[in-house]
């Protein structure tokens, strides 16, 4: 079972990764394309290349359309594909100044309670995602641009969340069991175990 937590969670974060890589490439090409509209719009340009000028702006150099509404869409994904190896791997920000003394039985009671807490918060916002999933469904609302559905973003975020559900429910479990225990399973900040 820890194995195949562990893999649903990394093969959810190469999928985010992919998702980031592209939309990098996308506004990248974006940020050029309207650079160099803006370029040969210029006075100088315009004037002394007529022609080259207005054969570019005629072949569509210019800012990808509807490029924010896919970043928004995929960083979205990517914040939710993130999650199930961040608590695969315990490596949400702690602050520990004050536990950092105690002894390790007394924080792993501590790790198991705010990994339940966790666990449930992640619960409800997924929950709450899928809500608003099916609102957008509903009422059919569509992106400005791209005319793009927006329930098919929710849905992708509500997918990759559905995976962190998983992974956190599964390292509440552990992390409780790590207590009863007092053993270590699950690899933390401090090192893998």
């Amino acid at each position: 079972m820890h194995r195949a937590v562990q893999t649903l969670a990394r093969l959810t974060a190469l999928a985010g990764g992919a998702v980031l890589i592209i939309l990098i490439v996308l506004t990248t090409l974006s940020i050029i394309g309207r650079s160099l509209n803006k370029f040969l719009h210029n006075e100088f340009f315009s004037e002394n290349f007529t022609g080259l000028s207005q054969l570019l702006l005629d072949l569509g150099v210019g800012e990808i359309n509807g490029s924010y509404e896919l970043l928004e869409a995929g960083v979205a994904f990517a914040i939710f594909s993130f999650l199930p190896l961040c608590q695969f791997y315990g490596a949400h920000a702690t602050v520990d100044v004050f536990t950092s003394f105690l002894p390790d039985r007394v924080n792993r009671w501590i790790a198991a309670f705010w990994e339940i807490v966790l666990a449930a918060t992640i619960i409800l916002v997924i929950w709450r995602l899928y809500e608003g999933m099916l609102r957008y469904y509903g009422n059919g609302e569509t992106t400005l641009f791209l005319q793009f559905p927006v329930w098919r973003a929710y849905a992708a975020s509500f997918a990759a969340g559905v995976v962190a559900c998983i992974v956190a429910i599964y390292c509440a479990v552990i992390r409780l069991n790590e207590a009863l225990g007092d053993r270590d399973i699950l690899p933390s900040e401090h090192g893998e175990h």
